[in-house]
This record gives structure tokens, sequence and C-alpha cells, in this order.
């Protein structure tokens, strides 16, 4: 009896050693797959860019478990004065270096910024083209409704440019802050002609026609993007820009129109 009594104590004593052991090592087993907690990047970007980086941006939410990546898109020159004004944000994407370059001043950026990609102009216009517009000059024709970007925003500067440099004066009837709303106003009929970039005419597809024109060439918007100096997630926000300067965010950008720096 009391052998069998021992073999049954020295049982129950193992079974309990056992689960002692199965609950310590399934708790440490959960401990270890504990999900990292959600981190938001916050990217600055010019309205030229918000096809191309909301596509780039969902390929880095793949790449990156619990993080999501927010845009702010819009006038190079009101995105600067943001950042200047201490607005949240992790990176930056201009339009144009002279915009950047402000950022820079202000020690806002941190390290250098990297150039990613440059565009030139188009004339945007209806499908049906009501003005007839087939040149830079016919901007200037009585009664045209021509819309272009203000001079303080990069695409208003390229087109300040191009009217130098062919000695062509256009007189719009309203100067925007955004390329975007420019290209608004063509795709919803407010304008008979718009200045815009080749990769917006392109993006817009059907909803316009794009007049290319040789005096375009004397203005080329260079891209820069960079990390901000206080940014709260300089890990992530550097590898957001080695996303946009590699090859896959090359690529996205090369699809939609846009040239190498």
């Amino acid at each position: 009896m009391r052998r069998w009594v021992g073999i049954i104590a020295a049982g129950l004593l193992m079974a309990t050693t056992a689960a002692c052991g199965s609950g310590s090592d399934g708790s440490s087993s959960a401990s270890a797959k504990t999900k990292t907690k959600d981190q938001k990047l916050t990217v600055y970007a010019a309205s030229s860019l918000t096809k191309t980086f909301t596509e780039l941006g969902k390929k880095f939410e793949a790449q990156h478990d619990g993080v999501k990546v927010s845009f702010s898109f819009g006038g190079s020159s009101d995105l600067v004065a943001q950042i200047q004004q201490g607005a949240p944000a992790d990176v930056f994407a201009s339009a144009d270096t002279k915009n950047m370059d402000k950022a820079v001043a202000a020690k806002s950026v941190e390290g250098k910024p990297v150039d990613f990609a440059s565009n030139t102009l188009e004339i945007a216009v209806p499908p049906d083209n009501p003005a007839g517009v087939a040149s830079l000059k016919d901007l200037t024709k009585p009664g045209t409704k021509v819309v272009v970007c203000a001079p303080e925003v990069p695409c208003g500067a390229a087109a300040q440019t191009v009217e130098r440099a062919s000695g062509v004066s256009i007189r719009p009837v309203s100067e925007e802050q955004a390329v975007t709303d420019v290209l608004t106003k063509v795709e919803s009929g407010e304008a008979d002609a718009g200045l815009v970039y080749v990769t917006d005419v392109k993006s817009a597809g059907d909803k316009v026609k794009g007049v290319t024109f040789p005096e375009s060439s004397t203005a080329l918007n260079t891209y820069p993007i960079g990390v901000l100096a206080k940014s709260s997630h300089a890990t992530l926000a550097r590898q957001f820009v080695d996303l946009v300067t590699g090859s896959d965010g090359q690529s996205v950008l090369a699809d939609a129109g846009f040239a190498k720096p």
C-alpha cells in the first residue's frame, strides 16, 4: 500500500511541476510576441507629389508593421512656413530647392537634403480646348482665362522664369497657392488654360489635355527631400527618404512622368 501511495504522490508532483513550467514558458512566449506600439510618420510634401507619395506611403506601411504614414500636401512655400512655426512633421519634400534652402537656413532640416526628381511645366486645357490654345503665346490672347501658381510657389516661380526667357507676359485671372488648385480650375472649366507640371497633366488623365511648349525647358524644377530636425521618428523618416530615393521610389516617380534630378 505504501508503495502505491508513493508512486501516486510522485506522479502528482511531476504533473504540478510540468504545469508550472508550461505556464512560465507560455507567458514568456506571449511577452515576446507583444506588438510594437503603433507609430505615425508625418510627411510634408509638395502638392504635385500627391499621387506618387500616396502610393509610396502604402508601400512603406506594408514594409513597416504598426506604422501609419500621414501626409500634408500643399504649396512648398506654405509647408516651409508651417515647419518654421513648429508644425510636428518628420519629412519634408519640396518642389524646388529655393524653399528647401529656407528650411535648411532655419535649421529645420537634419543633414543634407537629397534631390530625387525633377519636373517641367506644361499647359493644361479642357478636353475641348475652347480657347484654341496651342502655344505659350496663345495664353496672352484677349479673353483667354489663364490660371497660374502664385510667384512664391515653385510652379509660379517657374512660370515667371519661362515668361522672362520667352518675352511673353501672361495676365492670369487668378494665382493659386498650389498647382493642384490650378489644375482643378481647368478641370472644372473655370479656366481656359493653366500652367501646371507635366506630371499633373498625366495624372489628370482625360480630364484635361496637355499642350507642350519648347520654352518650358528654361525652367526645370528640382525636388529635394530631407528629414526634419525635430522629427519624433528620425529612423523611420530616414527609411522613408531611402524609399523615395531608392529603386522602388524612382520607379513610381518615373511612371508618373517625373524625370531624374
